[in-house]
């Protein structure tokens, strides 16, 4: 029952087949069993047995709220959660209980979902592999499933790999069948990366077309909240609730007429798909090459067109993202001064001293870092060179995408990541800001255009870890980004994370996955 879509558990709920009361303590049980993967910073369990038992009134009078009524789903820890600890992973808010939902949280509160627990992160959303957050790293699932079975004692690993970042609990929530959708956020890749590492899928919708009230800010002119579910069908769903207008977000815009169904035989015969020539990036490994190449020549044997385009100012944007980023932060994070909410230190020889000695223990040393190179930026000296030049990049950068969209290109396909996961050990060597540099190298491109992407898994590697791949589409355009994807989706023949455990999976010698039949069909 863990294994199945939300559209297949939502048919179960209602005919009956397992009550949403039955469905939650499944899901909580299995938290408790995949505790090593250390996911979430809290589990709600009372305020989930609650919720699953309102849905199982609802749903035995008949009247649902909706697809998702009485769906367990978990939320990254920088969205606010009414009454529930919200920490963004960092010491300054480790005891901070938000007074208000986020928006994206109240719509799925409305819908009846069923909150089981909020995620573990990096710190205030800063890194690239859920490594740097004040409650410990986050382990990738697929480190304690096949080809060994299933274990649950970190301690039979040693070698453990990493789920990418900042949303990285959020990822192995969904990918450890602990919860049917999660929310993250997304500012240079931070669902989609930890989605294609993971086996998830991974939507980042267009900028503004879901509300950013009460999501906890890192970059306001790029942050956008990502959908993580396990099938394309079911982020179609999310979607679907999730956006539209919001009067407490002015940069919101009017939802697209919403999602229906998704075809099941979409045509993409009229499809032109773009392979940007840039995306062949140093770093990029033979077996992620490799996926790319299949699935390219996929479209291309059911009739898409495809042709290799340009993004040029592709090789300038990890700096330009950089500065835009550091900039940001520098003015967001000014606001945990200890006042009003939040860490307060005990020093009180002065003002001064005190903000000093909040910030210093509040904030790791990788917020820090951003702080002060963003305060760097935007020095009067400096903030024609650095600031102003940069934004001046990003519109040369969002001016590549809307050259190529504008010549017919209907969409971009793309490695998600460079590689597989990295094992921690060896991830943990180099800094914080190399580490985001090359993670991030496909994807917070698409963050500085405000242009929707969505990641799809397409095969394990020689190692039976993940490989995700990434399109991209012009702006308010997800339903055909969306059916395009389900399409690739049901072609790559991706597995399931309960088939690896179960054992029966096997894998080529290119990475390319294979059901095994078992004697039972």
């Amino acid at each position: 029952m863990l294994g199945l879509t939300i559209r297949e558990v939502s048919r179960a709920l209602r005919e009956g087949k397992i009550s949403p009361t039955e469905l939650c303590r499944k899901c909580l049980h299995r938290i408790k069993k995949t505790q090593h993967l250390n996911a979430y910073i809290t589990v709600t369990e009372e305020l989930a047995l609650k919720q699953a038992q309102e849905a199982e009134t609802r749903l035995l009078q008949g009247k649902p709220k909706g697809p998702l009524d009485g769906i367990p789903f978990a939320v990254k820890d920088n969205f606010c959660t009414e009454n529930i600890k919200t920490t963004c992973a960092s010491r300054m808010l480790k005891d901070y209980t938000p007074p208000y939902n986020a928006t994206v949280v109240q719509k799925l509160f409305d819908q009846g979902a069923v909150l089981v627990g909020k995620t573990n992160m990096d710190e205030f959303a800063m890194g690239a592999g859920s490594t740097d957050g004040a409650f410990g790293p986050v382990r990738n699932p697929w480190s304690y499933a096949a080809p060994y079975g299933e274990k649950t004692d970190a301690a039979l690993d040693s070698n453990w790999t990493v789920t990418g970042g900042s949303s990285g609990g959020s990822a192995a929530a969904v990918a450890s069948l602990t919860s049917y959708l999660a929310l993250g956020s997304d500012t240079g890749g931070s669902t989609r990366n930890p989605g294609a590492l993971c086996g998830v899928v991974a939507l980042k919708p267009t900028y503004g077309l879901l509300s950013r009230h009460g999501l906890i800010p890192l970059v306001n002119s790029m942050d956008v909240p990502g959908i993580m579910t396990r099938s394309v069908s079911d982020a179609a769903i999310v979607l679907g609730v999730l956006q539209g207008q919001d009067v407490r977000d002015s940069t919101t815009i009017p939802a697209p007429p919403s999602l229906t169904e998704l075809s099941e035989d979409f045509d993409v015969r009229n499809i032109r798909v773009g392979i940007p020539k840039e995306y062949h990036a140093p770093g990029l490994s033979d077996e992620t090459l490799a996926q790319w190449s299949r699935v390219t020549d996929m479209f291309e044997r059911a009739g898409a067109r495809v042709e290799q385009v340009s993004l040029p100012h592709t090789q300038y944007s990890i700096v330009c993202y950089h500065v835009l980023c550091h900039a940001e932060v520098a003015s967001n994070m000014a606001r945990f001064d200890g006042l009003e909410y939040g860490h307060r230190s005990a020093v009180d020889s002065s003002t001064e001293a005190m903000y000093a000695s909040t910030r210093h223990e509040g904030f790791n040393d990788v917020v820090r870092g951003r702080i002060l190179s963003g305060n760097y930026f935007l020095l009067k000296k400096n903030y024609q060179h650095y600031f102003v030049k940069a934004q001046r990049v990003r519109r040369l950068i969002a001016d590549d995408f809307k050259r190529v969209f504008g010549s017919g290109v209907d969409i971009l396909l793309t490695p998600t990541t460079l590689t597989d996961a990295a094992c921690y050990s060896d991830f943990m060597q180099e800094d914080n800001r190399t580490r985001s540099a090359q993670e991030d190298v496909f994807t917070q491109p698409v963050n500085m255009a405000g242009l929707p992407a969505v990641s799809v898994p397409t095969a394990l590697s020689r190692r039976c870890l993940p490989i995700g791949l990434q399109l991209i589409s012009p702006a308010l355009q997800e339903k055909k980004l969306l059916s395009i994807a389900k399409w690739m989706e049901q072609r790559v023949g991706f597995p399931s994370i309960s088939d690896c455990v179960d054992g029966k999976e096997s894998r080529t010698d290119t990475g390319v996955t294979k059901r095994e039949q078992t004697s039972a069909g």
